[in-house]
């Protein structure tokens, strides 16, 4: 394996500080911060979560909308964070496995209880470097596994 230069961390940093704004951005509903991580033409799929599938524009006003009723309490984890760049360092194929537990009204609970459910999986990223820094311009999100549901 080739020593990995200062530009090239400086890049690995970059990208991770991009899946984290991603992740501050849905678990606190603060879905404008996602224009920071997507490019305004990216392609996301949540198909396999039962979520939708299309450009970041159609994406970004279903999640204000769906998300918060399926539960206000989301905190996600990421881990295992692999990248690799294309040859012109200008694209990067990123993959993060990611664990998101969320607590959801359970109406068997009675008034006012939770249950906590969780998913597991990967997310599967095309980052490109932009004049605004890098950006996801695809998001697919693999579902491993689920509990509680």
């Amino acid at each position: 394996m080739d020593p990995i230069d200062l530009a090239e961390l400086s890049d690995r940093t970059a990208i991770n500080d991009a899946l984290i704004r991603y992740t501050i951005a849905i678990d606190t509903g603060e879905f404008d911060r996602l224009d920071t991580v997507f490019t305004p033409d990216a392609q996301i799929d949540y198909s396999e979560s039962g979520g939708t599938v299309g450009t970041f524009a159609d994406v970004k006003p279903w999640l204000a909308e769906n998300l918060p009723a399926f539960s206000t309490k989301r905190m996600h984890t990421l881990g295992q964070v692999a990248i690799s760049f294309a040859n012109t360092r200008d694209e990067a194929r990123v993959t993060a496995y990611f664990h998101n537990p969320m607590l959801v009204p359970d109406g068997r609970a009675g008034a006012g209880g939770e249950r906590l459910v969780e998913v597991g999986g990967l997310y599967h990223h095309t980052f490109t470097r932009t004049d605004a820094g890098w950006r996801s311009r695809r998001l697919h999100e693999q579902v491993v596994w689920t509990r509680g549901f």
